[in-house]
């Protein structure tokens, strides 16, 4: 059974679509039967930008594992990239 739950939210960046590079603004993320995946269901995320109309947009299926570990790595970019990045603010090296 689909529930058709829906996680939305606001974004700030840019993504590749067919053409070239295009704002995004928002972000439906979804557990879902996917359009292309060969999977039951699959974690989508729709990145779009609302202003540009429905082309604008670029969309990824992911199978439940994979979205666990996109997770696990957007969490630890984010911490890694962002501790060395405070370090050469304050000129330190980190050793």
């Amino acid at each position: 059974m689909c529930t058709w739950i829906t996680e939305r939210l606001t974004v700030s960046g840019h993504g590749k679509g067919v053409a070239d590079w295009m704002p995004l603004t928002r972000a439906n993320v979804y557990y879902d039967h996917p359009v292309s995946a060969p999977l039951d269901h699959a974690l989508i995320i729709d990145f779009v930008n609302e202003g540009a109309g429905t082309g604008a947009r670029v969309s990824v299926e992911l199978s439940a594992e994979s979205a666990r570990e996109l997770l696990r790595a957007i969490e630890s970019a984010l911490t890694t990239g962002e501790a060395q990045h405070d370090l050469a603010a304050t000129g330190r090296t980190g050793e």
